[in-house]
């Protein structure tokens, strides 16, 4: 099974971290770029091949992939003999198959994904955001969506709150807790979509055709959009402070989106 990541968008409101030099996708958790540890939390449930929407700054992405062997492995290479250079400890992730498309610099998220219809096929097939980071069980959330034999699964998830959560008795602070998960109310759009081919009936190549508006509301309308709920962690790294957040995760040594092994 595939899975389209959306790599392309300008990460405006995390510019504190990439300075304008490297593309929203790229900014490291623990040496790794978010991207990567999104890959490899499909990858550990063995969904391996992606295809990755490339759009703004697309070339550092795809530079890093095609350096990816040489950056992760040891090797030997004969000076003089252009190209030939032996591989040494391979690395996990050698049988990644990653495509790189470029989807246009000012295009949005559903004409991406429009744009990518060929390289995706005629089968079901995987999406998610490259700026969001879950410990979901990516086999339940498959096998959820095939149970209901609709076109559209999404990810429903709690938001954890920007702001620490007070518990107070009679004036006096009893407890204090940073970052709360939401209380179980409202669900939001946490992607980690599974589709079907029809879903491209939903989407157009225009450079104006967002996802989560006419695409995803259509769907709901026809009856064809339903919610897997996920209960466990999950973030996105959409400001300077969301990044803190997950590096500091890191750095106490057992980050809850880390399923895989090193």
């Amino acid at each position: 099974m595939k899975v389209v990541i959306l790599c392309g968008g300008k990460g405006t409101r995390l510019q504190e971290a990439t300075e304008g030099v490297i593309p929203k996708p790229m900014v490291e958790i623990g040496g790794h770029p978010i991207l990567w540890h999104i890959m490899k939390l499909y990858a550990h449930f063995h969904v391996r091949e992606f295809v990755l929407c490339l759009g703004h700054m697309g070339k550092i992405i795809k530079d890093f992939f095609l350096h990816y062997e040489v950056l992760n492995s040891d090797v030997t290479i004969q000076m003089g003999t252009p190209g030939e250079i032996s591989y040494h400890r391979s690395h996990q992730d050698m049988d990644w198959k990653v495509t790189l498309a470029d989807t246009g610099l000012e295009t949005m998220t559903g004409a991406r994904l429009a744009r990518v219809r060929d390289y995706v096929g005629d089968t079901t097939f995987m999406l998610t955001y490259g700026d969001g980071v879950a410990n979901i069980d990516i086999p339940c959330l498959l096998a959820f969506h095939r149970s209901h034999g609709k076109i559209a699964t999404i990810t429903g998830v709690e938001p954890i709150s920007r702001f620490g959560r007070l518990t107070v008795k009679d004036r006096r602070v009893v407890a204090f807790e940073e970052k709360p998960i939401g209380d179980g109310g409202n669900r939001i759009n946490g992607g980690f979509f599974v589709f079907e081919p029809e879903v491209f009936d939903y989407v157009s190549p225009d450079p104006s055709c967002t996802l989560e508006r006419e695409p995803l509301e259509r769907l709901s309308a026809d009856g064809q959009l339903m919610m897997f709920d996920h209960h466990g962690f999950w973030a996105c790294m959409d400001t300077y402070r969301d990044l803190l957040y997950l590096q500091k995760l890191w750095d106490e040594g057992n980050p809850p989106w880390r399923l895989w092994c090193d």
